[in-house]
């Protein structure tokens, strides 16, 4: 009787130290989660530490400015805001156009701060509101990565994801875009997906669609998750994965994300008519009538239900049938087959070359280089490949949606180089589940061969596979479609496979697992190496994001002999506008800086960032490739009175309007033929020294650029095409020298007023077409 007395006593003793293990595994946890929202949020502010508490780029400007006009004018104003310092004359409904989404989280924000009487300014929370969303995003990926693996591989996710370059690019300190918390929102709405897909909570269904609206408010990259988790749910039906969590977890997400993401206004019925969203709807339609056969054939008799499935099967079609016949009509009324051009550009990449040149204009539109993963994934990605294979061993609902999450991620970012933002989470998850599992390989390899240790490694794994065995059976129950009642197995075979658990003991089993621990040596090594890779990856990413992607575009550095130098020309030239000139006047420049002058010099631009008007863009890429006097006259009807050039031949910036000048001659050709490339190129090639075409020499964009350039050195050498200038010395006849930056970076030019009209016939020239058909 002694015997099992003690061991029914041992069972309280090891349930204690079970407890007290998880309890301080929890802890521990938790502090490290914390550790890494610290390091994800420092790791990103060396913007402001190196240079100052400023907002980067182009398009975050106007994101503040939006954010200035909320937090002013209140919300009900901002949904009714119409900017008409905008797209001169025709102007921009803000609230109908925009994602409001960051918008309205940074106001939010402000908001409590000011409430909690923490006088901050509107641009200081604008500069930190990324770097907080992305600890938020880190977290996020530990909650997602734990549902598929476990919290050892959660927590190494979340790390990697803290410190990618990927995202460190579009999270930094003052990188105020939508990206900032959309990263965040997309992770989060995958995370309360599996969470579903693995409890079948309808409360988490309800978290996924909110998370999901956010997400659409948030950013337009919210196609990529409705049609993925649609993917998944039919690659779930198709390989017999199929039960009532799956529903679950999608029924709700359509039905009620779709209603909450036709409340955007910038989305509005885009939500269901636009080719984008169709997938979810067919796999609605279909994920239906699955789960109404199922019903059917618990209630059923065989014959019956053979029966029933021929009739449910026909009625399905003709639905389906129906439905894509509904879809084909309004797809065909479309010219773009209901598909947007972006959209367009990531199914076929050379659709945007061939018929968007808008889009392909676009440096972060094109595809990246090999050396670009290398940068912004390092040695993530090596580790994808093994994190996949990690997934398959053994293959669940939720790893199975990783291994779709990072295919897919991985074309995208192969068509578009932006896409690596969407890449860095998906390679952070599986390159975390590959390197907890090494972790642990070796880990317990070393574990059972260490002198000494063996004995109560040899217990403690007994205790650890048997609690394993338990969480794998709990989650084999969990996969199992509803089996009907015939199915299920008897109360007798239940009790002997039972019986035949419990006489597995813990010994046997640490010595089966011992068998499979891998040579000491070779562990220690291993291990090794995988500290020296994690050791390079911390290294690289710091210095990426100390270096690479600290500096904000509008304030440039340079490094030479004799020391650094800094060019804030931009910011010269935008200070200038603002105090030289009316508060009403126009000014025309190539659409990359409309944000930046609005939002900086609070001027009237002609075209912006936004670049929802085509033709207005072409006019302006016409003016710039056309000659001064034709130029003068589109300008001038436009009521420009002021031309803005960026030119880098001095100081060797390479994004300046030159080298961006081939773009505006395409766009401008797409809608005025009378602009043809050809003219421009010298057999087939785009020069600016003495080869050069007239047509390139005359055009304005050559003459607003060069013009006295060859005062500043006595050559006109342009170090950025490394060149002399092929025309040096000419006058302007309709455009006179305003202001020039320090460093020449910024040209700004005034237009001639009007000579008196002379009475008489004239020959009406090709600008005069472009202005009438403005008109119309």
């Amino acid at each position: 009787m002694a015997a099992p007395e003690t061991s029914t006593a041992a069972v309280p003793t090891l349930y204690t130290n079970n407890t007290l293990r998880n309890a301080f595994g929890g802890v521990l946890s938790f502090f490290i989660l914390l550790l890494i929202g610290v390091l994800a949020f420092s790791i990103r502010i060396f913007s402001v530490i190196k240079y100052e508490s400023v907002i980067h780029e182009f398009d975050p400007y106007f994101n503040y400015r939006v954010t200035q006009f909320l937090t002013k004018n209140g919300i009900y104003e901002f949904w009714n805001w119409f900017d008409d310092r905008t797209w001169y004359p025709l102007g921009r409904v803000i609230g109908g156009t925009v994602y409001p989404g960051l918008t309205l989280t940074a106001g939010t924000i402000w908001w409590l701060l000011n409430s909690l009487n923490i006088p901050l300014s509107v641009e200081t929370v604008c500069v930190f509101t990324a770097p907080i969303f992305s600890a938020f995003a880190s977290w996020a990926t530990y909650l997602l990565t734990k549902e598929v693996k476990g919290a050892g591989a959660g927590l190494t996710a979340a790390a990697l994801l803290a410190m990618v370059p990927s995202y460190i690019s579009r999270s930094v300190a003052g990188s105020y875009d939508n990206e900032a918390v959309a990263i965040f929102a997309l992770i989060f709405t995958f995370y309360l997906y599996i969470k579903t897909l693995n409890t079948g909570s309808l409360f988490y269904a309800t978290l996924n669609s909110i998370a999901y609206f956010y997400m659409v408010c948030s950013w337009g990259g919210y196609t990529f998750i409705i049609n993925l988790i649609p993917i998944h749910v039919l690659l779930c039906i198709v390989t017999g994965r199929y039960s009532s969590r799956l529903y679950i977890a999608y029924a709700p997400l359509v039905v009620l994300g779709t209603l909450l993401a036709a409340l955007v206004p910038v989305v509005g019925f885009n939500a269901v008519m636009t080719s984008e969203h169709f997938a979810s709807f067919l796999v609605f339609i279909i994920i239906h009538v699955v789960a109404f056969v199922y019903y059917i054939k618990g209630i059923l008799s065989p014959k019956m239900f053979k029966v029933a499935v021929t009739l449910v099967v026909s009625v399905g079609l003709a639905v389906c049938c129906a439905v894509i016949a509904v879809l084909i009509a309004l797809v065909a009324s479309s010219p773009t087959m209901g598909w947007s051009g972006r959209s367009l550009s990531l199914l076929d990449p050379t659709y945007a070359s061939k018929y968007i040149p808008i889009i392909a204009s676009v440096s972060e539109h094109q595809p990246p280089t090999w050396p670009s993963y290398f940068m912004d994934i390092n040695v993530l990605a090596f580790l994808v490949p093994a994190g996949i294979i990690a997934c398959f061993l053994p293959l669940s609902d939720a790893s199975s949606f990783v291994v779709l999450y990072i295919a897919t991620s991985v074309y995208f970012s192969g068509v578009m180089v932006r896409l690596m933002l969407v890449l860095a989470p998906a390679a952070c998850i599986t390159s975390g589940i590959a390197l907890s599992q090494a972790f642990d390989v070796f880990t317990r390899s070393i574990k059972f061969q260490l002198p000494g240790v063996s004995s109560n490694a040899e217990v403690d794994a007994g205790e650890t596979s048997s609690a394993t065995a338990e969480a794998q059976n709990d989650a084999v129950k969990t996969e199992k479609p509803e089996e009907t009642i015939k199915d299920r197995p008897s109360r007798k075979s239940k009790k002997k496979e039972r019986v035949h658990v419990e006489k597995t003991s813990p010994k046997a089993k640490a010595k089966k697992k011992r068998l499979l621990a891998l040579p000491l040596e070779a562990s220690v090594i291993s291990l090794l190496l995988l500290v020296v890779l994690g050791a390079f990856y911390v290294v690289h990413c710091v210095w990426a994001a100390a270096e690479a992607y600290s500096a904000p575009s509008i304030v440039l550095t340079s490094h030479s002999h004799d020391g650094l130098h800094v060019f804030d020309d931009f910011r010269e030239a935008y200070a200038w506008l603002r105090h030289n000139t009316d508060v009403d006047d126009k000014v025309a420049s190539w659409w990359d800086y409309g944000y930046q002058t609005t939002a900086m010099a609070n001027r009237t631009v002609i075209v912006d960032n936004n670049t929802w008007n085509n033709t207005h863009i072409a006019t302006v890429g016409t003016a710039m490739s056309s000659p001064e006097k034709a130029a003068w006259e589109i300008f001038h009807s436009l009521d420009v009175k002021y031309v803005l050039v960026v030119f880098g031949g001095l100081v060797g910036y390479p994004s300046d309007d030159i080298n961006k000048f081939l773009w505006m001659v395409r766009i401008g050709g797409g809608v005025f033929p009378h602009i043809k490339e050809p003219d421009y190129l010298r057999d087939g090639q785009y020069r600016i020294d003495s080869q050069a075409t007239p047509t390139m020499l005359n055009c304005l964009m050559y003459k607003l650029s060069y013009y006295r350039f060859v005062d500043t050195d006595g050559k006109g050498f342009d170090r950025v095409r490394q060149t002399e200038i092929g025309k040096k010395y000419f006058k302007l006849t309709h455009f006179e020298e305003v202001f020039t930056t320090h460093h020449w970076m910024v040209r700004i030019y005034k237009l001639k007023p009007p000579k008196n009209r002379i009475r008489g016939k004239t020959k009406k020239s090709k600008s005069v077409h472009i202005i009438d058909r403005l008109s119309l």
